[in-house]
């Protein structure tokens, strides 16, 4: 039989695309034999079989049709949720976004239900406490709900901050366009960015001279060799302050600060003990792997400089892709940091940037140090 069905747009979105090949494999097979398995209809509404409905009307191909009851709308779309959740062409993550929709409408379902009961209740009698029903533990769904589609609760809490938070990025997970991984870095991207980017925040921190991510590369205690100089270094006749003048300084951190301290191995141990002094919690060490390097008699070859990452309180990254411990840059000139270094830090961390003790500007940063033009 061929007749005509009306697709309803809240049914049809539901059902995850089609991959071209998917698509054309069953096109040649209703081509072939016919639409071997029956639409899923209520009250003239495809509820299940959207494109074998579309292969079918464009083909004229016959197809036969089985009728489902529902008391309205919403039960409809349990039914087609819970539909999803059998197919195994889904991933984790499609399966995810699917099954938090379907707790969240059958929760929408219960409540309705009780809120028509009760009301019920009470236009028969003018007496309601005397007639209110015992009230029930609380379910929690959400664990049955893991428990039923055997998915981890967490992913099922991440599929529910998404659909919250971002319904359009939800969709897209739905659909298979993106990850799920994907959709929450995103959200909490944008938290991290409005929290840092509001008007009056930053110009709270401009009043209090406060920064939320400093780079400081200390004008360390070291002495002059006796060597040839080679053509990227100057001569060290900058001032060097010894490890109690730089215990001294007062870091102009915010109360959620990221600071990166950069520093060689001789200086690592005083670097640890600046870091803690300042009210920095060390994190993890990043290297800057350069070309070439100094050997001393007897010992490595040392070719590679430290910038020790630090936070105090709890700042957050804006993105930690491609965002590794470890890079290789060329070597500048004397104590001159890579711009790849900054590229980074720019990319990941927002708010109020400085360098301090920096030879130059830096796009993005304030700067505070001898060749930088400050005093």
């Amino acid at each position: 039989m061929t007749q005509n069905l009306t697709i309803d747009n809240d049914f049809r979105d539901l059902i995850p695309p089609l991959r071209l090949d998917e698509r054309t494999e069953l096109e040649a097979s209703i081509q072939q034999d016919g639409c071997r398995d029956p639409l899923t209809v209520w009250s003239g509404t495809v509820i299940d079989g959207h494109n074998r409905y579309e292969i079918c009307t464009r083909l004229s191909v016959p197809f036969e049709v089985v009728e489902k009851e529902f008391d309205s709308k919403v039960d409809a779309l349990i039914w087609i949720r819970r539909n999803q959740l059998a197919r195994r062409n889904l991933t984790d993550d499609q399966r995810a976004i699917n099954a938090e929709r379907l707790r969240q409408l059958e929760s929408q379902k219960v409540k309705s239900t009780a809120a028509t009961a009760r009301n019920l209740q009470r236009s028969k009698s003018d007496n309601v406490s005397d007639h209110e029903p015992d009230k029930k533990p609380k379910r929690d769904t959400r664990k049955e709900m893991a428990e039923n589609t055997k998915l981890p609760e967490r992913k099922l809490r991440g599929a529910a901050l998404v659909i919250k938070e971002r319904p359009d990025l939800a969709d897209k997970v739905e659909q298979g366009e993106i990850k799920m991984a994907d959709a929450v870095r995103e959200i909490k991207r944008a938290e991290v960015v409005a929290s840092l980017e509001s008007v009056e925040a930053r110009e709270q921190k401009a009043l209090e001279g406060v920064y939320d991510v400093i780079v400081i590369d200390p004008p360390w205690p070291m002495q002059k060799i006796d060597r040839d100089e080679r053509e990227n270094q100057v001569a060290f006749d900058y001032p060097t302050m010894s490890e109690a003048e730089m215990a001294d300084l007062e870091m102009p951190a915010a109360d959620d600060c990221h600071m990166w301290l950069w520093t060689t191995h001789k200086f690592l141990p005083m670097a640890l003990r600046l870091s803690e002094g300042w009210g920095f919690k060390y994190v993890c060490t990043f290297v800057w792997h350069k070309p070439g390097g100094f050997q001393p008699i007897g010992l490595p070859q040392y070719n590679c400089e430290f910038a020790l990452y630090c936070r105090k309180g709890s700042p957050k990254f804006l993105d930690t892709k491609a965002f590794p411990t470890c890079f290789e840059a060329a070597r500048g000139g004397h104590s001159e940091k890579p711009e790849e270094f900054y590229d980074v830090v720019r990319r990941v961390t927002g708010g109020r940037r400085i360098d301090i003790f920096n030879r130059r500007k830096i796009e993005g940063f304030d700067v505070w140090g001898k060749e930088a033009g400050d005093e």
